[in-house]
């Protein structure tokens, strides 16, 4: 016959198994945990592997600067700040740059850049989009995206990109200038115009294609995500 021990005589009838069913119950949720985890880092990596990918196929846009490209990487990014949340989105989005860093010509700056950027597109519209998860949610919130996507544009460039790459990189205003005229846009005259006619109308452009091909994939692409 079995010795109840110490146990046995401490416990009273039926509690051991009271105990046992606490500690499977502790270990479900470790697994469920641990689970949740991998799910996640899964996920996370593949939307950040497919991100950096699409962040090769570039092209500059119509009236646009040669050194102003237009990529779809911040589809993948918005796919993981809407299903698993903003600051889901945002690791992703510096996953993706630090993936892109050693092929980038234009050094850390231009990632960074592009981190600060895109953040700001994702995080806004994740943030709006976690308070209401509709149609209409969805909206409202790429366009704060799109909104602090242009905003956040316009003063990096104003008061950083540009004045690190004439200070820097030995490009002059002029040569600017010259570039953007090359495309076909002849309204640039100074930074602040430069400013004004190239890098605000490219990132509403940017934030509202962006926008329209995620509402047109995320509806199926939703069960997949959430899985």
């Amino acid at each position: 016959m079995r010795d109840p021990g110490l146990r046995g005589f401490l416990l009273p009838r039926g509690s051991e198994a009271i105990v046992n069913e606490k500690t499977e119950a502790k270990s479900q949720v470790k697994r469920l945990a641990s689970h949740a985890r991998t799910t996640w880092i899964a996920k996370a990596g593949i939307l950040a592997a497919i991100a950096a990918i699409l962040m090769f196929f570039e092209f500059p846009l119509p009236l646009m600067p040669a050194f102003l490209k237009y990529d779809f990487s911040d589809i993948p990014v918005l796919l993981a700040s809407f299903s698993m949340g903003p600051l889901t989105g945002v690791i992703v989005q510096f996953i993706k740059n630090l993936i892109h860093l050693p092929f980038s010509s234009t050094g850390l700056i231009g990632e960074l850049a592009n981190f600060i950027m895109g953040s700001s597109f994702v995080a806004a519209a994740g943030i709006v989009y976690r308070f209401n998860k509709t149609k209409t949610g969805a909206i409202q919130g790429l366009a704060a995206g799109t909104l602090a996507l242009t905003a956040s544009g316009s003063i990096l460039n104003y008061f950083v990109m540009i004045p690190f790459y004439i200070a820097a990189m030995g490009f002059t205003m002029e040569q600017i200038i010259g570039v953007t005229a090359a495309a076909g846009n002849t309204l640039v005259h100074d930074l602040p115009t430069l400013i004004l006619f190239v890098f605000v109308p490219f990132n509403l452009f940017k934030g509202t294609t962006i926008s329209l091909l995620l509402l047109l994939i995320y509806k199926k692409l939703s069960p997949l995500l959430h899985k």
